[in-house]
């Protein structure tokens, strides 16, 4: 049986890089159900020995496995030098939201990386509430990217973050569709 997962998450591993966003998603989902099917040895050793492509498919199969187990892991994953570790295991770690990973988490929205800014802004509306870090995805309503002020638009709706309205409202007449849509989202989010 093992033999079988590991030559699916073969065939899947390259759809990873896909130019399709949905590609990569469906591809990094369908790698998470057959790695929880190994055991966390296995996803041990994937992560430290495998290619790009298994790496970040073990780094959501710890997020499956869940506990304070994987936590060691997926904070040593989020200060990587790859980029696309880092946004992974920022991304889990934001859905654990595990309180002693908050830290990381909040320090990746200084990252070099646009990919793990944006995980880590949507990492953190999985946390409780904070005014601080409110305060500071605010900041990124003003990016201009469509990338990162839509997860901000997301991420302080979902945190209930009244004060951020006006600046969502003003990101319904952005040039970028996602941002838009984002904004248009974050609205029916926020409390009235």
């Amino acid at each position: 049986m093992k033999q079988k997962i590991r030559q699916r998450i073969t065939l899947l591993a390259p759809l990873l890089k896909d130019p399709g966003f949905e590609v990569q998603q469906a591809a990094a989902q369908a790698i998470e159900r057959l790695e929880a099917h190994g055991d966390l040895d296995e996803i041990l050793a994937a992560l430290k020995t495998g290619d790009t492509g298994s790496r970040v498919a073990a780094i959501y199969a710890l997020g499956k496995i869940g506990g304070d187990k994987v936590l060691a892991p997926l904070l040593y994953c989020a200060g990587r030098p790859e980029a696309d570790l880092r946004a992974a295991a920022i991304q889990v770690l934001g859905e654990m939201a595990h309180a002693s990973s908050f830290t990381t988490v909040a320090a990746a929205l200084d990252d070099e990386s646009t990919a793990v800014q944006a995980k880590a802004i949507a990492a953190l509306a999985y946390f409780t509430p904070n005014p601080a870090i409110c305060a500071r995805l605010r900041l990124f309503l003003e990016a201009s990217d469509g990338t990162l002020e839509a997860e901000a638009a997301l991420a302080l709706a979902r945190l209930g973050d009244i004060a951020a309205t006006h600046s969502i409202v003003a990101l319904l007449s952005s040039p970028h569709p996602a941002t838009r849509a984002a904004a248009a989202q974050a609205l029916s989010l926020l409390p009235l």
